[in-house]
């Protein structure tokens, strides 16, 4: 017949003892965190501030157009690369202005990324500006064959506190767009 085991009055005290400072333990860390959660306050504008946020994705045109190569050109090629045409597969680097009231807020000059710099670029820029009446304009050149601009963009704007103004970029749609999104 086996006999149960005895708990000695020392260690049952040990373990009440345990769990009690555990729970002890747990309700100030908690209290802690949700003090910090509430204080101090924070505000992430300031009175009478607004966003715009320049965010969008692009592929840039190419650098170069694909070409017909020579027979001499084709010849010098290993047999199984003799392609009638090639293709550089590097894109422009992108160049974005955007001014408000007239007054350069940001200009970025982005490469393309990955191995042959041949992928899309993400961009995302975020500015506090005053609340209020602006003239906003973006620009964009996305090709280097191309002297200035190959996207504009302007529009007048009312901005209220704590307003976020998007500008966003579709190529298929004719280029940059705008959406205001209301207070949080």
């Amino acid at each position: 017949m086996k006999q149960k085991p005895v708990i000695s009055l020392g260690k049952l005290m040990n373990k009440v003892l345990r769990y009690t400072l555990q729970v002890f333990n747990y309700t100030l860390f908690m209290a802690i965190v949700w003090y910090f959660s509430i204080q101090p306050p924070y505000r992430q504008l300031e009175e009478g501030q607004a966003v715009v946020t320049l965010s969008f994705s692009h592929a840039a045109e190419l650098r170069e157009a694909c070409r017909r190569m020579s027979q001499e050109e084709l010849l010098k090629l290993p047999p199984n690369m003799r392609l009638p045409t090639s293709c550089p597969r590097e894109r422009s680097p992108v160049t974005v202005e955007l001014f408000l009231d007239k007054k350069l807020m940001t200009r970025q000059v982005v490469e393309a990324p990955g191995l042959h710099q041949d992928q899309g670029i993400d961009m995302f820029h975020r500015i506090k500006v005053p609340a209020g009446d602006h003239k906003l304009r973006v620009s964009m050149n996305d090709d280097v064959k191309v002297e200035g601009p190959t996207y504009r963009f302007e529009k007048d704007i009312t901005l209220q506190p704590e307003e976020q103004v998007l500008v966003d970029f579709n190529a298929n749609s004719g280029g940059f767009y705008i959406n205001i999104l209301p207070k949080r």
